[in-house]
């Protein structure tokens, strides 16, 4: 995708639009499953949460308009620490949508042909979108819009027919099904509903994740146009399936509901089409798993939190290994859970709920820290409030509903927080491991020379790394700011503090003081300053990049007023820290 050509509203919406509205194929089920009749209340509950996420959403990458949705936030606004655990329940999310995806998909190709085994035709599936995104072919909006268009004509037409069915037909099944008894009360019915069914909006915060590549204003009209899509088509399917089904045919067929509602209203002509539909919309949202992951993996090994060696390229510039190692967790996903949908969507929901709560943390976050910050967008604070109550809400319903899909969601979040923390702490490790070596001197001599050599070339290598903080004449307090997060989150034993100057300008005396006692304070780390003449912006940060050879991103600013004449999203990276 160029970066060049912005995306227009119709393409943004389609990418990110076939991850959400995909959602409609599985969901009506599951909310069915809990909520019987009153589905698609529950359906409508969920729209009322993501109508609030519209504006928090809107509030926060209008503030930091760069990829990388929760991560990036925390990043800006928090510690680094806290910005890997949004960034793990990231790609699990990530993980578990390509695998519900995935599985999906070939159950609605199974209705077309009987003979398919689904698990091996899942695994061929998730093997062929890795070879895509290996070659470099990511997602084209051409295509992203021609199956959100077959998409919304195919689910149109699917309301048309059952309406047209149901006023031929009588309302008689709708009214049997309004009178079965619920499982438990009206209340635990939608809470349980309403639990299950915040998997119907999985995909909204893929919006975020390739705003950089959006057109100016069209970010705003994704979270819009995506609110719709699930806000109509997701109550109005539960509800029509519930008037043309009978309540255990439901249940018999929770893979492919859709399919058999078309079956049922239209014959076995719509049926084909939506298992088309479904196909094609569910791979979709599979490649948008991962493209989305590839890049914020790609982030996270750039920030240091993950090995370097994810950022290893060929020729078509994917960064293979982060896709080989998706492509193997989702395997051993969908192993472990033989495929069924039930422990895939606990494990996704969990992931994608903590991820949407993180976002509304970030978003208090962003009011406390970064209020001069310009932005299209306010959420009240009782609209976030509001929203973070339906998400942990929705939490605990999914955790109480099946608490063994905890089970499967710690498996693998304990894994990969174990290795960010390791990757997080590795200067500490390798300290401990070289005080080891030292003690083992008299056992083994050359082993404990060899080991302290490697380590000492490591941590040498670790720490050479220089990061860079520009400096308006900060009083004392704000670097000392600067000092304590650069010593808690990143690997240097240099720091540039570099203030520029007007012509004919000179700093102040009391800025070169404030840094000498800093630099005697913080022992481990060498301060380096730097007058420049020149004026802040995207030209000197590129200039300055490449003459030192400094990633973007160990580049840090204080939080800009509301004067600031660039977007955060024109620095290429650079990090608020103050």
């Amino acid at each position: 995708m160029s970066h060049e050509k912005k995306l227009n509203e119709l393409e943004a919406t389609a990418i990110c639009g076939n991850d959400i509205s995909s959602s409609c194929l599985y969901v009506s089920a599951l909310a069915i499953a809990y909520a019987g009749q009153y589905a698609w209340v529950a359906l409508l509950m969920v729209g009322g949460v993501l109508f609030l996420f519209r504006r928090i959403y809107g509030e926060v990458v209008g503030a930091l308009p760069l990829n990388g949705g929760a991560y990036n936030v925390l990043l800006n606004t928090t510690s680094k620490r806290n910005a890997a655990v949004a960034a793990c329940l990231t790609i699990l999310s990530y993980m578990a949508t390509a695998v519900i995806s995935a599985s999906e998909a070939m159950h609605y190709l199974h209705t077309l042909w009987h003979g398919l085994p689904i698990i091996t035709a899942t695994v061929l599936l998730l093997g062929f979108f890795l070879l895509l995104t290996i070659l470099g072919i990511s997602e084209s909006a051409v295509v992203a819009v021609g199956i959100f268009v077959l998409h919304l004509f195919s689910l149109t037409l699917l309301v048309g027919v059952t309406g047209w069915y149901l006023f031929q037909n009588g309302l008689d099944t709708l009214i049997a099904n309004w009178h079965m008894p619920l499982q438990g009360s009206l209340s635990s019915a939608l809470f349980l509903g309403f639990s299950a069914a915040m998997l119907g909006i999985s995909g909204f915060e893929s919006s975020a994740n390739f705003v950089e590549e959006q057109a100016e204003g069209v970010f705003q009209k994704t979270l819009r146009n995506m609110w719709v899509v699930v806000t109509v088509f997701n109550p109005l399917l539960a509800l029509l399936a519930v008037a043309a089904l009978p309540l255990g045919d439901v249940g018999e067929h929770t893979e492919t509901l859709l399919s058999y509602l078309g079956t049922t209203t239209g014959g076995p002509w719509l049926a084909t089409l939506i298992s088309v539909d479904a196909v094609a919309v569910l791979s979709g949202a599979v490649l948008t798993s991962f493209v989305g992951v590839s890049g914020l993996m790609k982030r996270m090994a750039l920030d240091r939190i993950l090995p370097q060696f994810f950022l290893k390229e060929n020729k078509r510039q994917s960064n293979y290994i982060i896709l080989i190692t998706f492509f193997l967790l989702c395997i051993s996903v969908l192993l472990i859970t033989n495929g069924e949908l039930g422990p895939l969507a606990g494990v996704y929901t969990i992931s994608f709920l903590s991820v949407m709560a993180f976002f509304a943390l970030g978003n208090f976050l962003l009011k406390r820290k970064r209020p001069n910050l310009p932005r299209p967008v306010y959420a009240g604070v009782v609209t976030v409030a509001l929203a973070l109550v339906g998400v942990i809400t929705a939490l605990y319903g999914n955790i109480r509903i099946r608490p063994d899909y905890l089970v499967v969601f710690l498996q693998y979040f304990v894994p990969a927080m174990l290795v960010v923390a390791a990757m997080l702490n590795r200067t500490a490790i390798l300290n401990l491991i070289l005080a080891a070596a030292e003690s083992f001197a008299k056992h083994s001599p050359r082993v404990s020379r060899l080991t302290q050599v490697t380590i000492k070339r490591q941590l040498h290598e670790l720490n050479r790394q220089e990061f860079v903080f520009f400096t308006k004449g900060d009083n004392v307090s704000n670097l000392n700011k600067v000092m304590a997060y650069v010593s808690e989150n990143e690997f240097t034993n240099r720091l540039k503090i570099v203030t520029l100057l007007r012509e004919g300008e000179a700093f102040s005396e009391d800025l070169l003081r404030d840094i000498k006692v800093l630099d005697r304070a913080y022992e481990e780390i060498v301060i380096d300053f730097v007058p420049l003449k020149g004026q802040f912006g995207p030209a000197l940060i590129d200039q300055l990049s490449h003459e030192w050879n400094i990633p973007k991103n160990f580049m840090f600013i204080g939080s800009p007023g509301d004067r600031f004449p660039y977007q955060i999203s024109e620095l290429g990276g650079v990090r608020l820290i103050i």
